[in-house]
């Protein structure tokens, strides 16, 4: 079974978003195996000398490059991603760079109508540049607007028109994964990586 990994990428301690990937996590639980990882207790990105990270983003660099794929669940902060998702996006495009050529796959959910549209939007941008160079799911948008009215008591998503989106959203996914990971190759990301840095330009 593929086994992927969800990052919450904010540091609430009470987000939709972990909620959202919960969801992911459960209702997806007989297609992939689902480790959720949380991001905020990562200290602030302050440039290390000898490009190392500390051990907890060291932790998480190393289930990235384990996992086939990965989830990123991104709320809207004034148009833009959480400022600990790009800290710690800092973290590993200026150390092990672990994200080139992994698939990735965005969603996000936020109080207001728009569900994270904006913030998505920067992320990819974000994904784009040279020392994280992810692959990201084309043609893909999953928002949970009015998030806070989105979930039951147990979790659940409510409106099964956005379980119906989801789940057409996430067996793409799964064919992305595979597809990318076969034309890559096994191991392919830790051969080629390349110290990319604007430093050196």
């Amino acid at each position: 079974m593929m086994n992927l990994l969800g990052i919450v990428g904010t540091n609430s301690d009470h987000s939709t978003n972990r909620l959202l990937l919960q969801f992911i996590q459960k209702h997806f639980a007989d297609q992939a195996n689902i480790e959720i990882c949380e991001i905020k207790d990562l200290p602030a990105f302050n440039k290390p000398k000898g490009r190392e990270a500390p051990d907890e983003v060291q932790q998480l660099a190393e289930k990235i490059m384990e996992a086939d794929g990965v989830i990123i669940s991104t709320p809207e902060y004034n148009h833009s991603v959480p400022a600990i998702l790009k800290s710690t996006l800092e973290w590993l495009s200026y150390t092990t760079q672990p994200l080139i050529d992994k698939p990735v796959m965005i969603t996000g959910a936020s109080y207001g109508k728009l569900g994270s549209s904006r913030a998505q939007a920067h992320l990819r941008q974000i994904l784009d540049a040279p020392e994280l160079k992810a692959r990201i799911m084309p043609s893909s948008e999953f928002l949970v607007g009015y998030s806070l009215q989105a979930f039951d008591e147990d979790g659940n998503l409510k409106d099964e028109n956005k379980i119906e989106e989801l789940e057409g959203i996430f067996h793409d996914f799964i064919h992305f994964v595979e597809i990318t990971n076969q034309l890559l190759g096994k191991n392919h990301t830790q051969k080629r990586v390349q110290k990319f840095s604007w430093e050196d330009n």
